[in-house]
């Protein structure tokens, strides 16, 4: 059924049914558990199968030591399982962090001595530099590579030159391999793994060339320069891991339903590694991606995203002992005043995630209509160009987007001489006579704000073209790099207010004698997950990643202020985030469980057929041969059919599914003897008349399923609706006095 538009066959001619299996003798009825590619799983089916197999297993466990180990290995797989997943995750994550910072900064340089470090790393053994110094005597652009040491125009035109060609490198390699070799490698994952975990079947997409391509790909397109973010494919890459375990242990990879168990812990397992957020993670797989969460999955989300992050802390890939770039320690606390800032904040991230969702779907719409759909291989690369073109003149938008943050995000300090911390302030006794980092802007930071509210527009409005391309494109990053941009101007100009204006009733009490008590770093922390906030709609996990990333536990208040606010005001303009958007835009059926359905119809008006429509195709009980079921079969696409007593009366005996009755038919004819086409068709426990009359009949009861849900005509849509999305019902039969 298309559970987009719940009027798609979800009544009557439907996809599969819930197998009611009663019998130990259906053991071999366990291996009708694979899907065809775009159908959506019977979860209540599954979970029935995987009840049965437990039992099963039970029983046997009680007759010998060897199947009391084996039913001891069967309990213990799911944490065996997310055991794999997370270190695989947590491995593939760091090599992904080392690998795209440092082709990012290839762009720009290299280091001679050891060409495999980054820039940062290749600076730590230089004496003539601070962190935040842009250059090394160790590091060479390259410019002074091809022995060119002057700072003129011509070395600013070669640098700007190497760069974007580097960037078009980048991102062709990325976006041909993905054509090439794993379409479903491209995006940020998210809505097809939202989908994916409610239960629909998309072949090949976590699949290991999918794993490998993506991987390497994520690391191209963010060294590219392209606006976007690697840690959305992160959770695409995890659930690949996931997938590629489950096949390990047969009772998660024979059973979609027990799978998506597994996808889960590995989908907080992606953002944990991705933010360096283990609770945010598990959070994350409830709130935003997870379709069925039961307690256990919780708690094996927990375990995998607890051994992501140690793993990837034990990789430390960025070199500062801590899990993430971001992290930050700030000197000044909050006071009371800043909220309405805060609040502000949150009311920006609001506008802009309508803003950007609103404007992405349209590009994305006319990308898909119009002819610029068939060449995506020309459209990245335009695409890059242009970002190139226009990122390498303003140094905030030319360095890789993360760095970025962590600079906005940072609080300025007694040395450091960055644009964002050029004050015209006095060396400070209690400093030991170092400048204090506190006063009047100076031209630096006049020069910075200019400089980042281009990098403002800049960013937002690339980033509209740059998700949704044929190349792995994150969204996180991105957002908040844009919240964190406005929140920096924002704190800056409370910050000169403060200064220059102690005694308005504002300031008059937290920054009295002209202490310091505005945080910029703090507004651009605030205004990233506003930002994030806007556009993903997502809240309570949103709030305990950003604390986690950057380990700014007593600022929560801030956040969540502007986390809700944001959301507030996004929901004004429409209830989507932008991954459900997505969803919808690509025709993926998803019924999301937070979505309100206000319907007056019932069952009768939306069933397929209607009344009036040419009759139900249905397989009677105890009058339909071999050849007409086969034929029937042939001329009917339906995924399964209602059983019937008689085509006169319709009254319902069972359901069999279409998968099913034609294994068993194909079966019948290469395994017993004596069925024939004309053998009659039996879904009854007992044949009438003699049988040693006429051809050998094929009894099937055993596959029928004589319990399927039903509902009558009149039932109301609220109801019908709620039984699918808590039930995960993939056809419910409507009838009528039996």
């Amino acid at each position: 059924m298309s559970q987009d538009d719940i009027s798609l066959q979800p009544f009557l001619n439907s996809c599969e049914s819930s197998t009611n299996i009663l019998d130990s003798s259906e053991e071999t009825m366990l291996e009708f558990g694979q899907y065809d590619d775009f159908h959506t799983i019977d979860w209540v089916r599954d979970i029935s199968r995987d009840r049965l197999r437990h039992k099963q297993i039970s029983r046997k466990s009680k007759e010998s030591c060897w199947d009391l180990i084996k039913g001891t290995h069967d309990a213990w797989s799911g944490w065996l399982c997310v055991l794999f997943v997370g270190m695989a995750a947590g491995l593939f994550a760091g090599i992904v962090d080392i690998g795209a910072s440092w082709m990012s900064d290839l762009k720009e340089g290299i280091c001679p001595e050891a060409f495999w470090l980054n820039k940062e790393q290749c600076c730590w053994g230089s004496n003539d530099t601070t962190f935040d110094d842009r250059s090394c005597s160790q590091w060479l652009t390259w410019s002074q590579l091809f022995g060119i040491h002057s700072e003129n125009a011509g070395t600013y035109i070669l640098d700007y030159i190497i760069y974007v060609l580097w960037a078009l490198s980048f991102s062709m390699i990325a976006v041909f391999l993905v054509r090439t070799l794993a379409p479903y490698a491209c995006g940020s994952g998210i809505p097809e793994i939202k989908t994916i975990l409610s239960g629909f079947i998309i072949r090949g997409y976590l699949g290991k060339w999918t794993l490998i391509i993506k991987s390497v790909c994520m690391m191209l397109a963010v060294s590219a320069g392209l606006s976007l973010g690697k840690e959305g494919p992160l959770v695409h890459v995890a659930c690949c891991i996931g997938n590629f375990f489950s096949y390990l242990f047969p009772k998660y990879g024979r059973n979609e339903a027990k799978k998506r168990e597994i996808l889960s812990a590995a989908s907080a397992a992606g953002v944990s590694v991705a933010f360096g957020a283990p609770i945010g993670g598990v959070l994350f797989s409830l709130e935003e991606v997870s379709y069925y969460f039961p307690l256990k999955t919780m708690w094996r989300s927990f375990f995998c995203a607890l051994v992501a992050a140690f793993i990837l802390r034990s990789i430390n890939p960025f070199g500062n002992s801590h899990l993430v770039k971001f992290y930050v320690e700030y000197n000044t606390p909050w006071f009371f005043f800043e909220l309405l800032p805060f609040i502000l904040l949150g009311v920006f991230g609001g506008l802009y995630g309508a803003f950007f969702n609103k404007f992405n779907l349209k590009w994305c719409r006319f990308r898909k209509k119009s002819r610029m759909g068939l060449f995506p291989i020309a459209e990245v690369m335009i695409v890059t160009f242009v970002t190139a073109l226009l990122a390498f003149p303003n140094p905030y938008t030319r360095e890789n987007t993360s760095i970025l943050i962590q600079r906005l995000f940072k609080d300025c300090g007694p040395v450091d001489d960055s644009d964002l911390c050029d004050y015209n302030a006095t060396y400070a006794p209690n400093l030991n006579n170092r400048r204090n980092p506190y006063g009047e802007a100076g031209t630096g930071v006049q020069n910075a704000m200019w400089q980042l509210f281009l990098a403002l527009i800049l960013k937002g409005i690339l980033t509209i073209f740059t998700f949704g391309m044929k190349v792995p494109a994150g969204l996180f990053i991105p957002s908040m790099a844009v919240g964190a941009i406005a929140g920096r101007l924002i704190g800056t100009g409370v910050e000169q207010l403060a200064y220059n204006f102690p005694d308005w009733i504002l300031f008059d009490e937290a920054c009295a004698g002209g202490q310091r008590c505005v945080t910029p770093g703090l507004y651009a922390m605030v205004g990233a997950a506003a930002a994030l906030g806007g556009v993903t709609r997502m809240t309570v996990s949103l709030v305990v990643i950003m604390f986690e990333l950057t380990g700014g536990l007593q600022y929560i208040i801030p956040i969540m202020a502007a986390v809700m606010t944001s959301k507030w005001v996004g929901d004004a303009f429409g209830k989507e985030g932008i991954y459900d958007a997505h969803i919808h835009l690509n025709g993926y059926p998803f019924l999301d469980a937070k979505e309100e359905f206000k319907h007056t119809t019932i069952a009768a008006d939306i069933m397929r057929p209607r009344r009036g429509d040419p009759p139900l195709v249905v397989i009677e009980q105890d009058n339909m041969t071999v050849e007409e079921l086969e034929t029937l079969l042939q001329e009917d696409d339906y995924n399964g059919f209602p059983v019937v007593v008689s085509k006169e009366t319709q009254l319902l005996v069972g359901f069999v599914l279409r998968r099913d009755l034609s294994h068993a038919l194909d079966e019948a004819r290469k395994a017993q003897d004596g069925v024939v086409s004309n053998s009659r068709v039996y879904f009854t426990t007992h044949v009438p008349g003699p049988l040693d009359v006429g051809p050998k009949p094929l009894k099937l009861k055993k596959m029928l399923d004589q319990s399927p849900f039903t509902i009558t005509d009149q039932t109301p849509m609220e109801v019908v609706i709620d039984m699918f999305r808590k039930l995960g019902l993939r056809q419910c039969l409507v009838t009528h006095k039996g």
